[in-house]
């Protein structure tokens, strides 16, 4: 298997090579056992946190120059294969930097990174902050994969089709987001439970009135409601 681990890392991209080298320099054995803990032990770390791997990117960037859109999506979906969460989190910072530059011939790129190694930690950023603008930047898009995100067996995807609006505040369109909350609002899924009601959250902070009355009608389950309501309870309570 270590064998095997090896010649896989020989094959990689020279730049995937790069970070995995310099990544590995900076593992924290006690450390990786704690963040490992955090999630649950889902997945093995390296033992380093945000701080320390988003300077690491800044200085692999500034040292050997901008990675190009051109060039992302496989030096992304190799770090994805990596057992370590880590790679998996610098990925998604490299994405980061340019998600404006996606196109839409990488929304089935994206929807497999949400379907692999699949969590909340990870699904919770590619939703909003890449798939999110993606669809912002092309709506047509919208059609041909959200209503199938909602309808999936796929908790994760049912997820992104209730959460990739988070970041739009007065972009959203409240009415698709009902669309997407209706068929999963009975699900007994806590993670879908969560997601609705986070969405409703964050729309209500562009507009508290539509959420109250959409909440008062829609017959939500009561984790969902009251994640919902959380700052506009918070907001009448000052």
């Amino acid at each position: 298997m270590l064998l095997a681990t090896k010649f896989y890392i020989r094959t990689m991209n020279h730049k995937v090579q790069d970070i995995i080298a310099l990544l590995e320099e900076h593992r924290d054995k006690e450390k990786a056992v704690q963040m490992a803990a955090y999630m649950r032990n889902k997945f093995p770390f390296l033992g380093i946190q945000a701080p320390e791997r988003q300077k690491l990117l800044a200085d692999y960037i500034r040292n050997t120059g901008k990675i190009s859109i051109s060039e992302v999506e496989m030096i992304v979906s190799e770090l994805w294969q990596l057992k370590e969460r880590e790679y998996h989190y610098l990925a998604m910072d490299m994405l980061n930097k340019l998600k404006n530059q996606l196109m839409p011939s990488h929304i089935e790129f994206l929807e497999n990174l949400l379907l692999t190694h699949s969590w909340w930690d990870t699904v919770d950023v590619i939703a909003p902050r890449h798939i999110g603008t993606l669809f912002l930047n092309y709506p047509e898009l919208k059609k041909e994969y959200l209503y199938k995100w909602n309808e999936s067996t796929n908790i994760w995807l049912n997820r992104t089709s209730i959460i990739f609006q988070l970041r739009y505040k007065e972009q959203t369109s409240f009415e698709l987001l009902k669309e997407m909350i209706e068929p999963l609002k009975d699900s007994t899924e806590f993670f879908i439970k969560k997601a609705i009601g986070w969405a409703l959250r964050e729309y209500s902070k562009t507009n508290q009135k539509e959420v109250e009355d959409y909440i008062s009608k829609a017959n939500l389950s009561p984790l969902s409601e009251r994640e919902a309501l959380k700052y506009i309870r918070s907001f009448k309570s000052k």
